[in-house]
C-alpha cells in the first residue's frame, strides 16, 4: 500500500527541534497537542514540586487524582475501540482490496522480527553483566510475559514480575524501586512500536523521511514515550502527536487500528523483558543480587 499524497514531511533541524521543545505557553501546547512541549514543561514543573517538598504535597495529590481520572476517561473511550477497528478495517479493505491484508502481514512480520532481534540483544547484554543465570530469569518470567502478551498490557504483569524478580534474588529495595521506574522510563517495546508505526503511516502516504527527520523523530519519541501508560492502545496517543510534528496526516492512525492490538501484544511483552533485565542488571551493580 503506497500512495503519492503530495504531502511533504516537515524538515526539522536540530536547532528547530530544541527551540520547538520549549513551550511559549503550556495552555497553547495543550490546545495544539504539542506533546513534546508538554513533556518538557511537566519535567520542570515536577522538579519544582519536588524542590518544595511537603509544601507541594496537596498539589501533587490533586495532580495524581487528575491523572487517574484522565486514564479512566481514556478507558471509557477505548471501550468503543472495537467499533472503530471494525469500521477502519472494513473501509480499508473496501478501498484497497484484500491485498491490503498482505501488506499488514508483512508489516507485522517485520515488527516481530525486529522485536526478536531486540530481545536477543537485551538478553546478550544481560548475560554479559549478570552472567548465565540471567537465562534462568527469562524462564521464571514466562508467566508474566504471557500475561502481558495476551492482555496487551505490561501493567497487568507488574505484580507477578516483581514477585519473580525477588525469587530470582533481586532485593526488594532494588526491585520495588527500579521496576516501577522502568515502567515509566524504560519502554523499549513502546519505542520500537511507535517508530514502526510512524514510518509505516508515512510510507502509506508516499512521504519519504530523510535520515535527519528519522533521527529527529527518534529524539521526539524518546522524550514523549516516557511516562506512557502501560495499558492497551496508550501508544496511539504518542503516535498521533508525533505524526503532527512531521506534517504527516493524523488520519493515517486509522490504518493501524485494525492491527494495533496484535502489535501491542509484542510491545507489552518486550517492556516486561526489558525492565526485568534492567532490574537484574542494577541489582548486580549495587551488590543486591543474591546468589543461589
Amino acid at each position: 500500500m503506497h500512495a503519492e499524497s503530495g504531502i511533504k514531511a516537515s524538515a526539522i533541524s536540530l536547532k528547530d527541534f530544541v527551540t520547538h521543545a520549549i513551550p511559549k505557553s503550556v495552555f497553547e501546547a495543550m490546545a495544539n497537542n504539542e506533546i513534546l512541549q508538554i513533556v518538557i514543561f511537566s519535567v520542570f514543573f515536577g522538579s519544582a514540586m519536588a524542590a518544595l517538598g511537603e509544601r507541594a504535597k496537596a498539589l501533587i495529590d490533586v495532580i495524581d487524582v487528575v491523572a487517574h481520572v484522565m486514564l479512566k476517561v481514556t478507558s471509557y473511550v477505548m471501550n468503543f475501540a472495537p467499533l472503530a477497528v471494525f469500521g477502519a478495517i472494513a473501509a480499508t479493505v473496501a478501498k484497497e482490496g484484500l491485498s491490503i491484508l498482505g501488506t499488514y502481514g508483512k508489516f507485522m512480520a517485520q515488527f516481530y522480527f525486529s522485536i526478536g532481534i531486540l530481545w536477543a540483544l537485551l538478553i546478550a547484554v544481560g548475560v554479559l553483566i549478570v552472567g548465565p543465570r540471567l537465562l534462568h530469569l527469562m524462564g521464571m518470567i514466562k508467566e508474566p510475559l504471557l500475561l502481558s502478551f495476551t492482555t496487551a498490557s505490561s501493567e497487568a504483569a507488574y505484580p507477578k514480575t516483581l514477585e519473580q524478580l525477588e525469587r530470582f534474588g533481586v532485593s526488594n529495595k532494588i526491585a520495588s524501586f527500579v521496576l516501577p521506574m522502568g515502567y515509566s522510563f524504560n519502554l523499549d517495546g513502546s519505542m520500537m512500536y511507535c517508530t514502526f508505526a510512524v514510518i509505516f503511516i508515512a510510507q502509506a502516504y508516499g512521504i519519504d523521511l530523510t535520515l535527519a527527520q528519522e533521527i529527529s523523530m527518534l529524539l521526539i519519541l524518546m522524550l514523549t514515550s516516557k511516562g506512557m501508560a502501560g495499558v492497551p492502545r496508550a501508544s496511539l496517543v504518542v503516535i498521533a502527536a508525533t505524526l503532527a510534528q512531521f506534517n504527516i496526516p493524523e488520519a493515517g492512525l486509522l490504518l493501524l487500528l485494525g492491527i494495533d492490538h496484535f502489535l501491542d501484544m509484542g510491545r507489552s511483552a518486550t517492556n516486561v523483558v526489558g525492565n526485568s533485565i534492567a532490574t537484574a542488571v542494577v541489582a548486580k551493580w549495587e551488590g543486591e543480587l543474591k546468589r543461589h
